[in-house]
């Protein structure tokens, strides 16, 4: 398992890197990397399942609780083309 980032070592990551993004509020533990497509703009990549994890651990949400509001509420929000990735694993 990997070591989580604060959000001041995340900042001080893309500082290096000369890079700004778009971060979820409350989801650095979900943070799991930076992706970029040819010609778009850098962008955060989240994990749906530690989203989940982080609702369920911070804020008492059960599952299923935590599934519904990441669904309304993260997942379909859309910012500009600076939106974050979710991604949902395949693998188990």
């Amino acid at each position: 398992m990997r070591d989580k980032l604060t959000r001041d070592q995340i900042d001080e990551i893309l500082d290096e890197m000369g890079e700004s993004l778009v971060l979820m509020d409350d989801m650095d533990e979900a943070l799991i990397g930076i992706s970029q497509r040819p010609n778009e703009p850098v962008v955060a990549v989240y994990s749906y399942d530690s989203i989940i994890d982080v609702l369920m651990a911070h804020d008492g949400m059960s599952y299923d609780d935590a599934v519904e509001y990441a669904e309304f509420n993260i997942c379909c929000a859309w910012i500009g083309p600076e939106t974050p990735i979710i991604v949902r694993s395949l693998v188990y």
